[in-house]
């Protein structure tokens, strides 16, 4: 039996959590709503404060269903509740991130501006020029849109220059210089 499929999902008070037809859960929580469509060999089920996830048996593709869907019915809930976060570092001379209105624009050494629209569920914050921070409910898209925003300029191993991750490191190279 799966270590992380078998364990409950405890619901917190404020979150409602509508299991439907075809595994179709929408979970309503104080930061907005998320819904999504499971796999329909899961048999999703929900007593009172709790939610389980069953399989119907252990074949290969169940197992590996079992965990996946607890854990994106958890991220469900904890991104209604707190929101989820992705903090990104600038680095490079002339490189910097600037937010006007609902729209981040990055200047990242191109000829021209690099823009992201927010969303309703996405927001990002610019405390300096140098951070970024991307907020949202949706782990997935909150993860998504900071791995596009790291795309445009990826860090480079001479300099160091680009847009990294708060917590990754970049391995530095020597260069010409150092034989």
């Amino acid at each position: 039996m799966s270590r992380i499929g078998r364990m409950l999902i405890t619901i917190p008070a404020g979150v409602k959590v509508t299991v439907g037809d075809d595994n179709f859960v929408k979970v309503e929580g104080p930061m907005g709503s998320l819904e999504r469509q499971f796999h329909p060999n899961m048999a999703i089920s929900k007593e009172e404060n709790t939610l389980t996830v069953k399989r119907p048996d252990d074949e290969k593709t169940n197992r590996s269903l079992h965990g996946l869907s607890r854990t994106l019915l958890n991220n469900m809930i904890l991104g209604v509740t707190e929101g989820f976060s992705k903090e990104l570092q600038i680095s490079g001379v002339g490189y910097k991130a600037a937010k006007q209105g609902k729209k981040l624009v990055l200047n990242l050494g191109y000829s021209h501006q690099i823009f992201f629209e927010e969303s309703e569920n996405l927001t990002f914050e610019v405390p300096q020029q140098d951070k970024i921070i991307v907020k949202g409910i949706s782990k997935q898209q909150v993860g998504q849109i900071a791995a596009e925003i790291r795309g445009k300029r990826p860090p480079e191993p001479y300099l160091g220059k680009g847009v990294k991750y708060a917590s990754e490191t970049v391995r530095r190279k020597a260069g010409k210089a150092g034989k």
